[in-house]
């Protein structure tokens, strides 16, 4: 086994689906948790928490995201950093790419 992970472009990694969501674990370990999402074009995740703090990078598309009471655009290359017990929510404006981290 390697002691790294290379991925040569992360928004290659998911293809948004037409409908519904997909989400696939990239690394994990004690510290941290990558996860890419595909977000078809109109598909939202509802508002919700997180345990620990968390990073969201957009790598495609357009998306509307609720932090707390604010509302925010997101596009490619809009980077996220939200402290643990942040309410937020993700809509899709068009087909989305999405890394999710998730720091331990």
């Amino acid at each position: 086994m390697t002691p790294y992970t290379h991925i040569l472009d992360l928004a290659k990694e998911v293809q948004p689906p037409d409908k519904g969501i997909l989400s696939r674990t990239l690394f994990s370990d004690d510290r941290l948790k990558a996860a890419i999402f595909g977000f078809g074009q109109g598909e939202e995740l509802s508002e919700h928490t997180a345990s620990m703090p968390a990073i969201l990078h957009f790598l495609q598309g357009e998306a509307t995201v609720g932090l707390g009471d604010a509302v925010q655009e997101a596009q490619v290359g809009t980077w996220v950093h939200m402290p643990a017990g942040l309410k937020h929510s993700i809509k899709a404006k068009t087909p989305v790419v999405m890394l999710l981290l998730l720091l331990k």
